[in-house]
């Protein structure tokens, strides 16, 4: 017998219809019966009778039984190093962002290329901008996300989309249909800070400390996402980038840009004089086409 035999053989085992074996196969029906038929034929004895509308395994079919399994496990050890060297042949597509990206805009641009390229596997990891630039260099990723400049010499840094800094407020704050808000209107309100660096802050936080009164910040935290928890929380109010905003904005909290607007950048960022492969680019695509999208919502 041929492995196509015992293939066959086996799937008719395991389902017991002709059709439904064909399908498991992802064969004709046909073509199945034919390599049944020609088994048949090389062994000299029929392998299955049909028992209203079943195939039934006939006494030597049955004895062949666990010595074709015995073959399947057999192939076992065969089919995983052909999907290792598949992988190998087929590395993964690195990605690298910082938390907001990996929160709304990632996951949709991830799932839009794995339609256009089924076979392409993606790891996705979220860290601050600096973790990204480091992992970059050291050939860790191949693609990073970010929404600030790293202004480094060895990192090609490509704005590919742009949006403006959001007001986060309990639902019911903001009034109807408010499209906007002054700084002014923040004087003396309670908001939710960031804790450590972040290139945004410093310049926000000088335009804030000049209102008078001052916001009252008795909260602070590391991410935009723990901003906008806090605001869920009823810790008092918080300005984050857009992609949080609109996650926040589907859970029902107030979102509206500042006036003057504050603009935000979103970079790709890879490593200079480096070839991004064709995976990269197709998600370059999506991720821009995804971000203009959402940024204009």
């Amino acid at each position: 017998m041929r492995l196509r035999h015992i293939e066959v053989i086996q799937a008719l085992l395991q389902t017991g219809h002709l059709g439904t074996a064909a399908e498991w196969l992802q064969l004709p029906v046909a073509e199945v019966e034919g390599i049944l038929r020609d088994a048949e034929g090389q062994l000299g004895f029929m392998l299955f009778s049909s028992v209203r509308g079943r195939l039934q395994a006939t006494r030597e079919a049955r004895e062949l039984q666990a010595e074709i399994a015995h073959v399947y496990d057999a192939l076992e050890p065969v089919q995983r190093l052909a999907n290792s060297l598949k992988q190998y042949l087929a590395p993964p597509l690195r990605i690298i962002c910082t938390p907001p990206l990996a929160q709304q805009l990632l996951p949709q641009s991830i799932a839009t290329l794995r339609r256009r390229l089924p076979e392409a596997p993606c790891s996705l990891l979220a860290q601050p901008t600096r973790d990204i630039v480091r992992s970059l260099l050291l050939r860790e990723s191949d693609l990073g996300l970010s929404l600030h400049d790293p202004d480094r010499a060895d990192i090609d840094c490509q704005v590919i989309a742009q949006g403006k800094l959001q007001l986060l407020a309990p639902h019911g704050w903001l009034q109807p249909k408010q499209k906007y808000i002054s700084l002014q209107d923040l004087a003396g309100q309670t908001m939710v800070g960031l804790e450590g660096h972040d290139p945004l802050s410093p310049a926000l936080e000088n335009k804030l400390h000049g209102l008078r009164p001052a916001p009252v910040i008795q909260t602070r935290v590391q991410t935009h996402q723990m901003m906008r928890s806090m605001v869920e929380a009823g810790e008092g109010l918080a300005i984050v980038d857009p992609f949080t905003a609109l996650g926040a904005k589907s859970t029902g909290l107030d979102v509206c840009p500042l006036s003057p607007a504050v603009p935000i950048s979103l970079y790709a960022l890879t490593l200079k004089n480096g070839e991004p492969s064709p995976a990269v680019q197709t998600l370059l695509t999506i991720i821009t086409e995804q971000a203009a999208a959402m940024l204009a919502n």
